[in-house]
Parts: structure tokens; C-alpha cells; sequence
């Protein structure tokens, strides 16, 4: 906390998922460390509109695959927040060309991985030690943003659905490890969402929906996380960790 303000670190902020968590969590009163790979000069739009709702909210550029850019996001978001009440492992990537896992890179699966699974665990790593550090009854939360694709196959997408599955066992392993400091640790699946990265399957997934797939017939938006996100930062949830919210719609209910 600083200056009476609750702070937080997004990872891949400034668009999609993570644009409508950073927005959500600013307007409600939170000073917000956005990290993400591209120079603050081309994130302009966004850190203007960000800043405009909290103006102590600040842009960190880094690859969380390196070591050095984790070392250095981690030491500026502290030096800039002060503390951190809250981490939200939103950063990620899909396949750059979706191929039949028979066909699937090891280059594509070392990206993917690198990025989503091995740089999510380690970011975190240094950010909850720091967070350990420090003792204090406030609300503290971990949350990871995974997606449907830890539970549901796509091969064509194999690498992406691994990473995921390995990052829901990440959040569970961090719940457990952290619950002793007062921090919960929370995981949120996200299902079709009307982001950059769905956009090329948009009519696909439009289709489906009109068809049946989801309960609440309409796509997600970033928002809806967002306000997940928020709930359980705020510590709306408090007397739970290692928890699984599901926000999809209703898509992953079973029914005969």
C-alpha cells in the first residue's frame, strides 16, 4: 500500500485480458505496475487512459522470459509501489502458427513455455519472496490467469494447452507454499474472450455460442475478468486459496 492507495502488478497489461484488468483495478483505487513487452512509447494511448484513472500508475517494459527483464520488473515495481498487495500473472502468448501437434516446433513449445509457464513461475517467485517479506493483516493475493485450455484440447494449440495446465498446478503449489505469509493465491480461467488473440477464430467461436456452447449466450470481454479480478483482490474471498474461478459463461458445465 502506499499513500493509502492498494498496489498492484499486472503483467501483459496494456491490451486484451490484461488492459481490462489494469483499467478495472485502477478505477477502483489501486496504484497499477503494468508490465509488458512493448516500449512505453508505443503503449502511449493506454497509459494515458490508465494514468487518467491513476495517475500513480506507472509502465514497466520488459520480457518476462529473461531473467534479467524478471530481475529488473521486479525492482522497479517495488521501487515504484513501495509494497505490492496484489500480482496478476496475466502475461502470454499462443502458438505464433497454430499446427497439429504431430507438426508441433520445439522452437514453438520453448517459446510458449518459456513465456507463459517458466517466466510466469519464476516472476513470481521474486515477487511473493518480497511480498513474504513483509508482515501485515492486508488483503495480499497471487492470481493467475490460465484459461479453459488447461481442462479442454486443442491440438493445434498443444504447446498453449500445456503451458496452461502447467500454470493451473503453479497456482496450486503457490497456494500452498504462501498461505503461511497471509497471501492467497487464486486461479482464474477465463474461457472465450473477445480479445486480439481470439479475433482470428471470432466467426468460428460467434457460431458456437449462437449455437449452445455457452449458458450466457454472448462472448466474454476483458471486463468480465477484470471484475473477477478485482473481487478477489479486494479479498471478497478471503477465507478461501487455491481456488479455480471459472469465467466463461457457463461453457464448462456438464451436461448429459
Amino acid at each position: 500500500m502506499k499513500n493509502g492507495k492498494r498496489c498492484a502488478i499486472v503483467t501483459g497489461a496494456a491490451r486484451g485480458i490484461g488492459r481490462g484488468i489494469s483499467m478495472e483495478l485502477a478505477k477502483n483505487g489501486y496504484t497499477v505496475c503494468a508490465v509488458g513487452t512493448r516500449s512505453a512509447d508505443a503503449v502511449r494511448e493506454y497509459l494515458a487512459e490508465l494514468t487518467a484513472v491513476s495517475p500513480e500508475s506507472f509502465y514497466v517494459s520488459g520480457d518476462i522470459s529473461s531473467a534479467d527483464d524478471r530481475a529488473r520488473i521486479t525492482e522497479e515495481a517495488f521501487a515504484g509501489l513501495g509494497e505490492v498487495d496484489v500480482l496478476v500473472n496475466n502475461a502470454g502468448v499462443a502458438p505464433s502458427v497454430r499446427a497439429d501437434m504431430l507438426e508441433m516446433s520445439e522452437e514453438s513449445f520453448d517459446r510458449v513455455l518459456g513465456i507463459n509457464l517458466r517466466g510466469t513461475f519464476f516472476l513470481t517467485q521474486q515477487i511473493a519472496k518480497r511480498m513474504a517479506e513483509v508482515k501485515t493483516d492486508a488483503m495480499r493475493a497471487v492470481i493467475f490467469i490460465t484459461s479453459i485450455s488447461a481442462e479442454v484440447s486443442s491440438v493445434n494449440r498443444g504447446e498453449y494447452c500445456i503451458s496452461k495446465a502447467g500454470l493451473s498446478m503453479t497456482a496450486t503449489l503457490y497456494a500452498d507454499r504462501l498461505a503461511e505469509y497471509g497471501i492467497r493465491v487464486y486461479e482464474v480461467r477465463p474461457g472465450i474472450i473477445a480479445t486480439d488473440m481470439t479475433a482470428g477464430v471470432r466467426e468460428k467461436y460467434d457460431r458456437l455460442i449462437a449455437e449452445g456452447l455457452c449458458p450466457i449466450p454472448r462472448i466474454g470481454q476483458p471486463e468480465d475478468v477484470g471484475r473477477t479480478v478485482l473481487a478477489l483482490a479486494d479479498g471478497y474471498l478471503r477465507y478461501t486459496t487455491g481456488q479455480v474461478i471459472g469465467v466463461d459463461g457457463g461453457m464448462m458445465i456438464q451436461k448429459l
